[in-house]
């Protein structure tokens, strides 16, 4: 089968939601911006390119892959939109991959975008009624007591932690770390080549050039980490707080991928091979666990052992879900998440598996090559994980 390889990769930097600098920027522009600039870097021919698969959650409906591709011009390529939440764009990239390995396209931009900020309020008619609505959420699971689909804090984090035995010290430390590896990635300028810089609306109406993450804090304290009240202090021995969970994000990354021969003939330089990727399913009670059954899926598919990979991105959904991983499958904690995660950077849901994509394979190409795995767990109690070399 063809191989499929990633030739260029753009990402907006991460915004805070609500009170941050993307709090105003609609997702279908993020969409076509990242669009754009991944084409722009491939240095591809506009015309070849098969299809756009945007990965979206919580939006609302539509298919915002097919809006930025009329936006830049591509009538003639369709759009798909895919939803496995946070999972959402490792999914997309993976069939993206599946469709180049299987010989019906040969280039495809996939990615995510997430506007937290602008998320719709959603309404559904209360059954037995004609015109009685009520708010509602879509669901990604038959909700409980023990895994709510509105509190991520228990379903995800919590859960995990009292899974694998991980206390609050270890995730306020892990998530500590996590702020000072993304400051220090900012200020050594490690995400200069994947951010394009956004011109974003605030309102007042002015326009301010966006093009640093901004949700990582400097100055962070262990002290500070301890002083954060617990999100359930009913719940005897809560750990979770906001510190050692992700923030609330928007952002938009997007990828390249073209097959091994398109990308020979054409002259362009691939970043990186996709090797193999997964999904995976596991009782939503234990969703934050979810990359632990992804993992061995992907290795085995790519004929390769666990210590054979040289980086790892864990989505820090919560702390106490890399963590998990770790401890269980016995992964070096130094080689994970290297330049920060959700608990720092932030995670725009959607966008976040084409931004840790993307972050890998720059990471493995200044290294000089290898293997790395980016994963993460996804509501509903799922899992998406992705293998690349470079």
């Amino acid at each position: 089968m063809p191989d499929a390889v990633i030739i260029s990769a753009a990402r907006t930097a991460i915004g805070t939601a609500r009170k941050g600098t993307l709090a105003d920027t609609p997702p279908e522009e993020m969409a076509k911006i990242v669009l754009a600039e991944t084409l722009q870097r491939s240095g591809i021919d506009r015309q070849l390119l098969d299809d756009v698969i945007f990965a979206e959650s919580s939006y609302g409906g539509g298919a915002v892959a097919r809006h930025a591709a009329v936006e830049v011009g591509l009538l003639h390529v369709a759009g798909q939109a895919v939803n496995r939440h946070c999972a959402g764009s490792v999914t997309a990239v993976g069939i993206a991959a599946g469709q180049i390995a299987a010989g019906m396209d040969r280039a495809v931009v996939a990615g995510g975008v997430q506007s937290t900020s602008l998320k719709p309020r959603l309404q559904r008619r209360v059954p037995g009624t004609d015109d009685e609505f009520v708010s509602w959420y879509p669901p990604t699971h038959p909700d409980s007591v023990e895994a709510p689909n509105l509190d991520m804090s228990i379903s995800v984090g919590w859960n995990t932690a009292r899974e694998a035995g991980i206390s609050r010290e270890e995730q306020d430390a892990w998530a500590l770390r996590s702020h000072e590896r993304a400051v220090a990635a900012i200020d050594a300028g490690i995400f200069r080549e994947e951010i394009v810089p956004v011109k974003a609306l605030q309102k007042d109406g002015s326009y301010v050039d966006f093009s640093i993450d901004e949700h990582p804090r400097r100055g962070l304290t262990a002290e500070k980490m301890a002083s954060l009240k617990v999100l359930h202090p009913e719940v005897e021995g809560f750990s979770i707080t906001a510190g050692n969970s992700s923030g609330l994000n928007d952002a938009a990354a997007a990828l390249t991928l073209v097959s091994g021969e398109l990308a020979r003939d054409e002259g362009l330089e691939p970043m990186a091979t996709v090797r193999s990727w997964a999904s995976a399913g596991i009782d939503p009670r234990l969703m934050g666990m979810a990359p632990l059954q992804a993992i061995p899926k992907v290795l085995e598919r790519a004929g390769v052992k666990l210590s054979d990979i040289a980086v790892w991105e864990i989505n820090e959904a919560f702390a106490s879900v890399p963590i998990a991983a770790c401890k269980i499958l016995g992964i070096d904690e130094d080689t994970v998440n290297i330049h920060g995660s959700g608990c720092s950077l932030g995670h725009p849901v959607a966008a976040t598996g084409a931004r840790m994509i993307a972050t890998l394979a720059n990471d493995l190409r200044r290294r000089g090559g290898g293997l790395g795995i980016a994963t993460m767990c996804a509501g509903g109690g799922q899992g998406g994980a992705i293998l690349i070399e470079v």
